[in-house]
């Protein structure tokens, strides 16, 4: 029996999202969220899979920066300019929330701002709970973030899989993202260029670093680059980072429930991208609700997006901590941008979403005689220079 009254813990955009799907599907829906539209810390980037998925994003009259060009910077200082053929789509989080929120709302959906404070599925009909209210539903939707506390027969994310982001929004303005890599940081360092702020901060693994040694690097990368943190806005927050047997063994959902987003744990573990994810896995729930078979949820996930997922968990390790020609390979991949054509249209594809993990190494293989013949070719012509590079923070 297809379940018709949904309650979706969680106004992010996988909540919303899924939100709006089923209530224009004529499902009696109703969103909890204490916060709802509000300034996430995140980069806030929309790559070219998810503006394809969802041309909304892009043709919507909201504030939003698109950007077409990526500095990448090495821990000893090489660097890069990487330019993306297909843009990144960068919103406010607080702009982008309201909006995928209000299209909830005029589907029919039903917003309470309001913290659930517990959640019971023992029964065949779920039960959720706030400070004022009580309420039974058919179908539980949880998509409150990865440090939520309710994961119903399932386990919460340890802290292997998750990471920590810091760092600030800055009063500034800059037309291209900036990532820095460092050789001891399971992570990066980033500047995000928003409409009306500079979003600069960094990730790192919460099993191997503290708070206090990311804060050290990012300081660092603000003296270097010569930001000001003047009337800046500081952040913190847990994202997840998944490992591949996570991704691959972890219940996502059950008769009268599911996890979706961030609570899933949908993130790629080499970019942090988490955007799409959120979004394509509401909408998928959405999709298998809506059909009458929510226990396709999980095989309708893992054929679209999670066994890409778990490919890009494997190659995550060796990318931050392996070697490539007796240089960390984020070097050799920085240095490999800078001096092949090739190999610099395959990274462009990467970052922008257009290039998946199942197919990359192949991909890398058919074209490492091309790569390896522009890189050794460039050492018989001055490199492109990257002295000119912008600053982070458009100076």
């Amino acid at each position: 029996m297809t379940p018709r009254r949904i309650g979706v813990v969680g106004g992010g955009p996988s909540g919303a999202l899924c939100a709006e799907r089923l209530a224009s599907a004529g499902f009696q829906v109703t969103l909890y969220d204490e916060h709802l539209a509000w300034e996430k810390p995140c980069g806030g980037g929309l790559t070219h899979k998810a503006i394809r998925m969802y041309p909304f994003l892009l043709e919507s009259p909201q504030p939003k920066k698109l950007v077409q060009s990526v500095y990448l910077i090495s821990h000893n200082g090489n660097c890069a300019h990487l330019p993306l053929d297909h843009p990144i789509v960068i919103y406010s989080r607080t702009v982008l929330n309201g909006l995928l929120l209000e299209r909830a709302a005029a589907a029919g959906c039903r917003i309470v701002r309001s913290r659930v404070t517990s959640i019971d599925i023992a029964g065949k009909s779920p039960w959720l709970a706030t400070a004022n209210t009580t309420q039974q539903v058919d179908f539980l939707v949880l998509a409150s973030g990865a440090r939520n506390s309710f994961f119903p027969t399932t386990a919460p994310l340890e802290p292997a899989d998750l990471e920590m982001t810091l760092g600030y929004f800055v009063d500034s303005r800059a037309d291209t993202i900036h990532v820095k890599f460092l050789r001891r940081l399971q992570g990066y360092i980033w500047s995000f260029p928003r409409p009306d702020h500079l979003s600069v901060g960094i990730c790192g693994s919460l099993a191997r670093h503290t708070s206090r040694e990311l804060q050290g690097y990012l300081e660092q990368f603000l003296r270097d680059e010569r930001i000001s943190t003047e009337n800046a806005r500081f952040y913190s927050h847990i994202l997840p980072s998944p490992r591949a047997h996570t991704l691959a063994s972890r219940r996502i959902g059950g008769p009268n429930w599911a996890l979706i987003g961030d609570a899933a744990g949908w993130v790629d573990p080499v970019t942090g991208e988490g955007l799409y994810y959120a979004l394509r896995s509401g909408d998928l729930l959405a999709e298998s609700l809506v059909s009458g078979e929510p226990e396709e949820y999980p095989r309708r996930v893992r054929d679209d997006f999670s066994a890409d997922l778990e490919i890009a968990a494997q190659i995550a390790r060796r990318f931050y901590w392996g070697s490539f020609l007796g240089g960390a390979i984020a070097t050799r991949m920085i240095q490999f941008i800078e001096r092949s054509v090739t190999f610099r249209t395959l990274m462009s594809d990467l970052f922008s979403g257009a290039q998946d993990y199942t197919s990359l190494k192949k991909r890398l293989w058919t074209q490492f005689g091309a790569t390896v013949g522009e890189v050794l070719g460039s050492f018989l012509r001055p490199a492109n220079s990257t002295s000119t590079r912008p600053s982070p923070d458009g100076a």
